[in-house]
């Protein structure tokens, strides 16, 4: 039976609309039995379906339900690949609608904006165009099925620590370039069915309670037709957030959310009116739900267990490959000497509340005897403790004589589930002492050592990285990331994972030190616009691996540049086309970037930024025409003065490559642009009223050729007198404008 809003709506008492926008438990909406609206299910992801069997607990301390466990979003970003994603998001789909759960909680689309943020492992990049897109697609995919995604965390949430009480101070322009085009991109390309509000304050106001980023942003602007929900003890002021466009509070507030609303509206400072609106959404929003509510809809667990396969291949990145050691070769050679406990006990997802209890895991060691069948000897030392903070002596011989033995040793790293959690962040970026002093140990006895990385953010490589020949960065990749993993080491997968975030070369270089994680209750996003590889580029820093960087078991070559304008004026689009070649012998698939410049603005921009990729696969020899099409945001910023984006005519430099660092063909476009001129007031400078089209001759005029317009005009001090506000240089003695004639022309020519 189909919900009808508006008769619900209008048979609902006051008391039972505001008990709607409650939940009654820790993941159940309210129901409504005597009219038949029953409660739909929301429960965590985003990696992977996470329902709590039993009593159930916020931070996921009871068993879950048995559900896939695909790679966090810190290794799905590296993928660069939104078709892929958009399976994913399918296959998520289809497992929460076999336990009839109507929202998935994901993705988030945070920027990495410090790699010491506890949470990076579910966020996707240090760029919102990269970060945007994938998890667009990921939506896609989710909501084709009927589940509704949930875009989190709305916004500026790039911390744990005081993450419910902290004020994140952030100018406008930058808010919209950086840290709100990736929830924009998911809203107007995915339309989710939820967003997520943030614990932390914006500018000192709690994101649950700002109808600026609620309402006039988010639904005004951007179009979002859905529902919006707190994070999980998010809401400070329920009234104050019904008013400013926060719908639903998660999880139950045990009816004190709801007394608050009835009380306000009791005394008339909210409105029933805003009430109803959020009752309407919370109903349309069950309605949407029903089909996931049916019993008995199964999923293939083996089918997705492959797709996670599929998916930890494309997403571990291969930084290094001194003179080609990777693939081993399955087939000949000596041993193959397996060190560290993360390839006998792999880490495979973050901590927190989005931990599932994955169907089945598959280890790096298991999958590599059994993919070598007896054709090359796998020996295996563990070398250390994960847990543990000291070095075991008697596991490090251990390791150093199987190492010494063997023609490659293969060495597995990470990071210990205690590093890194939802809740707190990181207090540095390295790996564990103990496990630099056993790759050392293990280099001196074999120099042949391939690392193996388990991470969900980046960590310092460069003090230790020349000991190894080969590094593949392996984030936290799933339940199938042991057999994904031999893949890539044995060559059965080329690997076409790219960096979504900067790897520095030391912690000490990433723009957020010294204001991060904040003081006293406020972090200042002091660097801006330049967060990741923008700041890296804007000071010339040299990084260890930049942003977009990967290696392949093949090569690409890039040719033929051509650069079409195919709109202009205010509203500009371009295509961008060229060829790519692969020029090596094995298959692959290259992940081309474009970068867009604007040297000539009259605004601070970042030296590029990344405005379009897409992939191409390539057998040995082929080669393939790509074309990307960049649309008017690609050039665009966000004008302070005039509240709006704009483009800004002149040409802009257009960078092709295979990194930020990597660019293989250049060229330029020349766009007509629109009007960024400040408006004319009697404040603004002389310097802007002799630039105006139809101000300025008159002002010349007025000024003739008289001493001010030889001081005006002078080397040496007329740039500093064309800096004096038109107004006050009238009330210098013997100027021939007035005051009373300034605020006459402003009259006239703003009419104009």
């Amino acid at each position: 039976m189909t919900l009808d809003v508006p008769a619900l709506l209008a048979a609902l008492t006051i008391e039972e609309k505001a008990a709607l926008l409650d939940g009654a438990d820790f993941w159940h909406t309210q129901p409504v039995e005597r009219l038949g609206i029953p409660g739909v299910m929301v429960t965590d992801g985003p990696h992977g379906l996470r329902k709590q069997t039993g009593e159930s607990d916020h931070v996921g301390l009871n068993d879950s339900v048995p559900a896939t466990c695909f790679p966090p979003a810190a290794g799905l970003a590296s993928t660069w690949n939104p078709e892929l994603l958009g399976r994913i998001g399918e296959a998520l789909g289809r497992e929460c609608r076999a336990e009839q759960v109507a929202v998935l909680l994901g993705p988030g689309v945070n920027m990495k904006r410090s790699p010491l943020c506890g949470r990076n492992f579910e966020y996707f990049s240090e760029d919102p165009l990269l970060a945007g897109d994938l998890a667009a697609a990921l939506v896609n995919g989710l909501q084709s099925t009927g589940v509704g995604a949930s875009l989190k965390h709305f916004a500026a949430n790039n911390q744990e620590t005081d993450r419910m009480t902290v004020s994140a101070d952030v100018d406008e322009r930058t808010l919209r370039e950086i840290y709100l085009p990736a929830f924009e991109r998911v809203v107007t390309q995915a339309q989710p069915w939820t967003v997520m509000c943030s614990y932390n304050k914006i500018n000192g106001t709690y994101a649950s309670e700002d109808p600026w980023l609620l309402t006039q942003v988010l639904r005004d602007e951007w179009g979002f037709e859905g529902l919006v929900v707190s994070d999980w003890g998010a809401v400070n002021r329920r009234d104050a957030g019904v008013a400013a466009g926060l719908d639903l509070e998660m999880p139950s507030s045990g009816g004190a959310g709801t007394r608050v609303i009835l009380d306000a509206v009791r005394a008339g400072t909210l409105s029933e009116a805003d009430v109803d609106r959020a009752v309407t959404r919370v109903l349309t929003l069950i309605e949407k739900s029903r089909p996931a509510l049916r019993e008995g809809q199964t999923f293939d667990a083996e089918a997705h267990h492959a797709l996670a396969r599929e998916a930890a291949a494309a997403s571990a990145v291969l930084l290094k490959n001194t003179d080609g050691i990777l693939p081993l070769d399955p087939r000949g050679g000596g041993t193959i000497a397996v060190i560290g406990e993360f390839a006998r006990s792999p880490r495979f997802q973050g901590a927190g509340s989005s931990q599932v209890n994955p169907t089945r895991v598959e280890t790096a060691l298991d999958a590599l005897r059994a993919a070598l069948d007896g054709h090359r000897e796998v020996a295996f030392a563990p070398g250390f403790v994960i847990d543990s903070d000291a070095a075991d002596d008697d596991l490090v011989a251990e390791a150093v004589r199987t190492a010494a033995g063997a023609d490659v040793a293969v060495l597995f790293l990470g990071l210990p589930p205690s590093y890194e959690s939802e809740g707190y962040d990181r207090d540095h970026m390295d790996l564990p002492a103990h496990q630099i002093d056993l790759l050392h140990a293990v280099a001196d006895a074999n120099p042949r050592v391939v690392v193996v990385l388990s991470n969900g953010s980046v960590v310092t490589v460069a003090p230790w990285q020349d000991r190894a020949q080969a590094v593949l960065e392996g984030w936290l990749l799933g339940q199938a990331g042991g057999s994904a993993t031999a893949d890539l080491l044995l060559g059965a997968a080329d690997p076409a994972g790219r960096l979504a975030e900067t790897v520095p070369l030391r912690f000490e270089d990433n723009p957020a030190v010294g204001a991060f994680p904040g003081e006293l209750g406020h972090v200042r996003y002091g660097e801006g616009l330049l967060i990741g590889y923008r700041w890296y580029d804007a000071h010339r820093l040299e990084v260890a691996y930049p942003f977009g960087h990967g290696l392949s078991y093949t090569s690409f070559a890039y040719s033929d540049l051509s650069v079409t304008v195919l709109a202009d004026g205010a509203e500009p689009s371009v295509e961008v086309g060229l060829t790519v070649t692969n020029t090596g012998e094995r298959a692959g698939r290259e992940t081309v970037q474009l970068y867009v410049t604007d040297p000539q603005a009259t605004v601070y921009r970042p030296e590029q930024e990344l405005r379009a990729f897409t992939q191409v696969s390539l057998a040995p020899g082929e080669s393939a025409q790509v074309t990307l099409t960049l649309p008017t945001r690609a050039f665009a910023f966000w004008h302070t003065a005039m509240k709006r984006w704009v483009v800004e005519g002149g040409a802009f430099g257009i960078r092709v490559g295979s990194s930020s660092r990597d660019i293989r063909l250049t060229g330029a476009v020349e766009l007509t642009g629109q009007d960024t001129g400040a408006p004319l007031t009697a404040e603004a400078t002389v310097d802007a009223w002799l630039g105006h089209a139809v101000a300025g001759p008159w002002l010349h005029e007025q000024l003739g050729d008289g001493l001010f317009t030889a001081l005006l005009s002078d080397p040496v001090n007329g740039q500093m007198m064309r800096a004096i506000p038109l107004v006050r240089l009238s009330r210098f003695p013997g100027f021939p404008v007035t005051e009373p004639d300034v605020e006459a022309a402003v009259q006239r020519f703003t009419a104009q």
